[in-house]
């Protein structure tokens, strides 16, 4: 009888090699540039695709299993969190508010990550890029399951949530999200790599996850926090494929070095005006706060990101055109949002409200040189006209800008009181644009960005109303009519905080006791 040898397994590295390149092939009846026809026509020069490197040499059977065991235990705290009626242990029902807009705005992107990662996996001539973007498109996908899953069981108590899909389709400010990505889907696979896995994971992507997480955890949210640290793991293997793909790009030809440049300095932009909905998040709608938006900032974008810049500028690469601009709104970008949101609160399928004494001190603080003179008054009047039964509603459609698609909020570089406002014609029409930033993405690209989808262009052309609807008949209420396509439900979904359904049912579930709210 044959004595049984036990096979020896593979190490790390041939195993890696064996899985990845080891499952590649040349076509022979049709030519390669025809079978992967999109990395080149970018004009990236690639050299060698095997001087691609994953540093987790991360294979399929081992990705399994391991997500295997990190689902269990998610999935565990979230059967635990809703059978103990976990909802009822947040600081105050305004913390829902900032689930809803984490909902609405940023688990579609995760879908949308999701679909591009497939793509870019799919048009990659090298294997070893081609695994890694395709398994980042399962984590993007998982994350997005899970989301949903940990969010759920608010959905059962309280408004705002149940629509998030049609709204992502429909919603004037979730156009700002959507567009961000679907700008970046319809690039090239190195643009959508540069776009996603480097300026928005690696540069800025810990300004969402840590403030927002810790913020869960110090407002009483565990299922959202248990969601997070199951999605950081994926995170930093992303945040690794974002450096490693723009390092091998650079490292690969001299020529590459001004295409990427161009990338990192269109993607920074809309990535950090993207961050706007972040900053208001962090700094107004988390009752008990972690830190302040312009603090984060300072830490996980000046500290980190100005030593990320100085690595790369042996690679020929500068700093973004607008970091400059991007490090002095950290003072001003959370309260202008704001502030928009609240004008425009009818339109949009969450509450606001005027921030509490104890939380304009907080922001007076926090903000020592910006809040009390520019903000500080404005909130106050505000919260006055509340009180005296005069709850301001902006009932006027503002103009976007046609690249962020943002309000034309923000204010001109070096000159808070003055609102930033540029223009440009191109093919007999005119264009607006919120920066100069924004200004410089249209000029580069301009028969791209003449398609934008824009919501208040859409509005006033009568295609934003439920089928069927006249607007000529006598009494037509066209701000109606946008709700109704929106399927927002009037007077739970929308307006002021205090005075909502939320606010009721959660003071009753917790025996009339609450924290201060305003007015």
């Amino acid at each position: 009888m044959d004595t049984a040898v036990k096979k020896k397994k593979l190490g790390l590295k041939p195993r890696y090699r064996a899985m990845t390149r080891g499952l590649d092939w040349q076509t022979s009846y049709q030519d390669m540039d025809k079978i992967f026809p999109y990395d080149k026509y970018e004009g990236i020069k690639i050299h060698d695709w095997d001087k691609w490197e994953d540093p987790f040499r991360l294979t399929m059977d081992a990705y399994w299993k391991y997500q295997g065991e990190k689902e269990k235990k998610l999935y565990a705290v979230i059967d635990a969190f809703a059978q103990n009626n976990g909802q009822l242990g947040v600081a105050d029902a305004r913390y829902v508010n900032a689930l809803k807009l984490f909902i609405q705005g940023v688990s579609p992107l995760e879908y949308c990550a999701h679909r591009g990662f497939a793509h870019a996996g799919r048009h990659f001539t090298g294997v070893g890029a081609r695994v890694a973007s395709q398994m980042q498109s399962i984590d993007e996908l998982r994350h997005y399951q899970t989301q949903v899953h940990t969010i759920s069981n608010y959905n059962k108590y309280f408004n705002g949530m149940h629509k998030n899909i049609h709204w992502f389709d429909r919603v004037w400010y979730l156009s700002v999200p959507k567009s961000f990505f679907e700008d970046a889907m319809t690039g090239g696979p190195f643009e959508f790599l540069t776009a996603v896995s480097f300026s928005f994971e690696y540069v800025l992507t810990n300004l969402l996850f840590v403030p927002f997480m810790s913020g869960a955890a110090h407002n009483g949210d565990m299922a959202t926090v248990t969601f997070g640290f199951s999605a950081q793991s994926d995170e930093s293997r992303h945040m690794t494929l974002g450096i490693e793909c723009i390092k091998f790009i650079l490292e690969q030809d001299p020529a590459n070095v001004p295409i990427v440049q161009r990338w990192i300095d269109k993607w920074f932009w809309r990535g950090y005006r993207l961050l706007s909905l972040v900053a208001m998040m962090q700094d107004y709608m988390l009752p008990k706060r972690v830190m302040s938006w312009k603090e984060a900032w300072e830490m996980y974008a000046e500290s980190n990101g100005g030593a990320l810049f100085k690595d790369l500028a042996r690679y020929g690469i500068r700093p973004p055109k607008g970091w400059e601009d991007a490090c002095e709104g950290k003072d001003h970008i959370s309260h202008q949002a704001w502030n928009t949101f609240y004008n425009y609160n009818a339109a949009a399928p969450f509450h606001t409200w005027t921030p509490n004494a104890e939380e304009m001190d907080w922001l007076s603080e926090k903000y020592p040189d910006t809040f009390d003179q520019y903000y500080k008054p404005r909130f106050e009047y505000f919260g006055k006209k509340h009180k005296e039964g005069e709850r301001f509603y902006n009932t006027t459609l503002p103009m976007l800008c046609q690249i962020c698609q943002i309000p034309m909020v923000f204010h001109e570089p070096g000159d808070p009181g003055a609102i930033c406002y540029r223009e440009t014609d191109h093919d007999g029409d005119k264009y607006h644009f919120c920066s100069d930033h924004c200004k410089e993405i249209f000029t580069n690209e301009p028969e791209k960005y003449v398609q934008s989808w824009l919501p208040v262009h859409q509005i006033y052309q009568g295609n934003c109303f439920p089928e069927g609807t006249d607007p000529t008949v006598e009494g037509f209420d066209p701000l109606a009519a946008v709700l109704d396509y929106y399927e927002i439900e009037v007077g739970r979904d929308n307006f002021d905080f205090a005075d909502s359904e939320d606010r009721k049912n959660f003071r009753e579930w917790n025996g009339g006791v609450e924290e201060e709210v305003s007015p």
